[in-house]
């Protein structure tokens, strides 16, 4: 079915401004383009402002649709392409997908202080003990290798230095052999933590504090956000061709011969 002139005009606002296209935009366009032309004025905010640079924004969208919460590998793999053709590297890509894959510790910044609770409430538990001396290299070893440290952490190393040990040298991997700047480590973190996948809130003002500590502006902190902002239209992108692949098998098994 050939566009009208209003859906050509969406059309070639979106390649210019985005800078992409695909099978999903066009589905989209042919069944509401007013809709998606609401969404390019949304997703464009932080492409209008450009307090981040434009490789930094790819790698924001990457963190919010590789992380585990999401998983949005149609996503992935346009940011990726997105990266390479700003020149980011193989290395830089991994390094956020690393940085993306210490999700899993919010098991246990939830799941620990709950325990503690529980515990204290049937009397089996009175209070914190003291660190003894390898909990208290760990704690040092960590602060080093991450660069802060934040009171979450104090019950996990407390109950399971074990695991706490294996995590610091897990997730400090990035931070010893990575590349990006410090302050983009912790925009990638707040990237997963503020989706609306996660909202992960302890995480994501720890990062804040981070970044800030590091020299990042609120602006670009903000442009994190919107980035993040504009995951909900993945279930318009992954549902709109169904509804046309639905929509014209019904048509077709209507106009049948009997």
């Amino acid at each position: 079915m050939a566009l009208t002139a209003r859906q050509e005009e969406i059309k070639a606002e979106f390649i210019k401004v985005r800078g992409t296209w695909g099978e999903a935009w066009e589905s989209m366009l042919r069944l509401d383009p007013e809709f998606l032309h609401a969404y390019l004025n949304l997703s464009a905010v932080p492409w209008r402002k450009n307090r981040l640079p434009d490789k930094i924004k790819e790698l924001i969208y990457l963190a919010i649709d590789a992380n585990a919460t999401h998983m949005y590998l149609p996503g992935v793999r346009a940011h990726v392409k997105a990266a390479l053709d700003l020149g980011v590297t193989q290395q830089e890509i991994m390094e956020v997908l690393e940085l993306c894959a210490t999700l899993g510790i919010h098991a246990m910044n939830v799941g620990v202080p709950i325990l503690v609770e529980v515990l204290t409430e049937k009397g089996l538990r009175d209070g914190p003990g003291p660190l003894n001396a390898y909990q208290q290299q760990l704690k040092e070893e960590f602060t080093r290798a991450r660069g802060y440290w934040n009171p979450f952490w104090d019950e996990m190393l407390e109950l399971d230095p074990e695991m706490f040990a294996a995590y610091t040298e897990f997730s400090s991997v990035p931070w010893r052999s990575g590349t990006l700047e410090p302050k983009v480590k912790e925009f990638i973190y707040i990237a997963f933590d503020t989706a609306a996948t996660h909202l992960y809130a302890k995480g994501l003002k720890a990062h804040i504090e981070n970044a800030i500590s590091l020299g990042a502006a609120p602006a670009e902190i903000l442009e994190v956000m919107e980035i993040a902002s504009v995951l909900g239209i993945h279930g318009v992108m992954s549902s709109a061709p169904i509804v046309e692949e639905e929509a014209a098998a019904r048509k077709a098994g209507a106009t049948q011969p009997g």
